[in-house]
């Protein structure tokens, strides 16, 4: 069963990297099944185009060819087949997956080999990615279907706009969106003509950034229109801190910026029907949390102890996510007492100070390394508390995901991490929305603060079931998300219209 769309519809081209669940490595992977899914439930025509990766070639059933490209200057040949991808049981979303076997057929990650390390192509490999997507998006492409709107998601497809721009004939109206600027796609900037983007591209107003090719630029200085995922974020980019070296072009855009908060799956993230957890629970039968705490404790092989606050992370071990500061603090979270679970993978040295951490305080402290989606909902149901201590944060949607769960979030104030979570205090609780702890100073002893401030919370128990009833009642689905972006497509097509 599928969305049935009028001929009439609206169409879009999603231009993306990776797609759950086909390929993930992060929240983009997230956001690019559940925004397009969302989106066709109120009748856009979405269409997503994807590499196809090993994963994504074995998880789509019933692939045909619908296009060859054997001459493509500046690329390898290459194949475009159709598939439908089933999101849940009522959505499936159709998708072109780019077949070129010499960029994207093999051993490792989207981005990464097995070892770890860039892939040495990578601005061919999404180059292509690009390339495709301005294809299809103008009157060259050989499909019959034409999208009206093209929408790019991160640096990997930042380029597509820079080759719609620079299409003479008719072309579709571009939408960047930015996830997370902290992520560029810098290259030599003798890539620019390798990729057949003219000389002229490669100046200060264009592609070039700091002596490189940026394809994160070249996306935000040549679409029509921007996104990104928060509103406090979409103001934090245009400041220098945030800004990595392209505030000054986001300043001068901010007229064509619009920040929209992620959403987040409501069926795949729900404690009432999860099931990869012990015991299913909702807001009317919240005590049954408990029973997946003590399940989560004994999987992880953390003392079974009710009375002991249990927190938990799930992250990229990085420094953007702030895991150093949880390093820092781990030993005194653990004696207040509380248990601390991690889930994750990521920088070596956090990685590694994790473990050994984890060896000190057997049964207090348990870390699991690599990632595995029904661990990370069983945490989210099992624990007390999650903490997101990010420098910064575009959007986030574990603390999403932990306020549906009842878990209640301490987060640093910033991103959407300000735009979702309610920080607990006298005036929030009795307007009935706090649903978290947030703490402003990133340091150690401001961090250790905040985790002090939910240790007091959860000794007291009709506070705490407050917090945790005000977060499951908040509703992070993509309904209204998905309707701002249908506006900006509407908006860019209207002015595309006019012009």
């Amino acid at each position: 069963m599928s969305t049935r769309l009028s001929k009439h519809a609206l169409k879009v081209l999603f231009v993306t990297s990776e797609v759950y669940p086909l390929c993930k490595t992060g929240g983009l992977g997230d956001v690019s099944a559940a925004l397009p899914a969302s989106l066709r439930e109120q009748q856009v025509d979405v269409r997503i185009l994807i590499p196809g990766y090993p994963q994504v070639l074995a998880g789509l059933k019933y692939k045909r060819k619908v296009a060859e490209f054997n001459d493509l200057a500046h690329f390898p040949p290459t194949k475009l087949l159709s598939a439908n991808l089933q999101i849940n049981i009522s959505t499936s979303i159709p998708v072109f997956v780019i077949d070129c076997p010499s960029l994207y057929q093999r051993t490792g990650g989207p981005y990464l080999d097995v070892a770890g390390h860039d892939w040495p192509d990578n601005a061919q490999r999404f180059g292509l990615l690009s390339k495709m997507g301005a294809l299809l998006g103008s009157d060259a492409s050989p499909l019959t279907w034409q999208p009206d709107v093209v929408h790019s998601n991160d640096w990997q497809s930042g380029l597509t706009p820079a080759y719609l721009h620079f299409h003479r004939g008719l072309k579709s109206p571009t939408l960047m969106s930015i996830h997370n600027l902290a992520f560029q796609g810098c290259f030599a900037p003798e890539l620019v003509s390798q990729l057949g983007l003219p000389s002229e591209s490669y100046s200060v107003q264009g592609v070039e950034y700091y002596g490189s090719l940026s394809f994160i630029k070249a996306g935000l200085y040549y679409a029509d229109h921007i996104s990104t995922v928060s509103p406090s974020y979409a103001h934090e980019i245009q400041q220098e801190r945030l800004g990595f070296g392209l505030h000054g072009l986001l300043s001068a855009r901010k007229e064509q910026i619009s920040g929209i908060v992620n959403g987040i799956d409501t069926i795949e993230w729900d404690p009432s029907a999860d099931v990869h957890i012990t015991k299913k629970y909702s807001i009317r039968s919240l005590s049954n949390k408990q029973i997946n705490k003590l399940a989560i404790q004994q999987k992880l092989g953390l003392e079974p102890r009710s009375d002991h606050l249990l927190f938990a992370a799930i992250s990229r071990f990085s420094y953007q996510k702030g895991y150093d500061l949880l390093f820092e603090v781990a030993p005194k979270l653990l004696e207040l007492p509380a248990q601390l679970a991690v889930l994750g993978a990521g920088d070596a040295s956090i990685e590694r100070n994790l473990v050994q951490l984890a060896k000190q305080f057997p049964g207090k402290m348990a870390i699991h390394v690599g990632y595995e989606e029904a661990l990370s909902h069983q945490l989210e149901a099992g624990a007390d508390s999650f903490l997101m201590p990010s420098r910064f944060e575009p959007c986030g949607l574990n603390q999403m995901y932990s306020q549906r769960y009842g878990t209640v979030p301490l987060v640093h104030a910033t991103g959407g991490l300000i735009d979702t979570v309610v920080d607990y205090s006298t005036a929030t609780l009795k307007a009935g929305t706090a649903s978290g702890f947030q703490f402003h100073d990133l340091s150690p002893d401001a961090f250790f603060e905040g985790i002090k401030r939910v240790a007091a919370a959860y000794q007291n128990k009709d506070l705490w079931e407050q917090l945790q009833k005000n977060g499951m009642r908040k509703d992070f689905s993509w309904k209204t998300s998905a309707t701002a972006y249908y506006n900006i497509y509407q908006m860019l097509i209207n002015r595309n219209t006019s012009s």
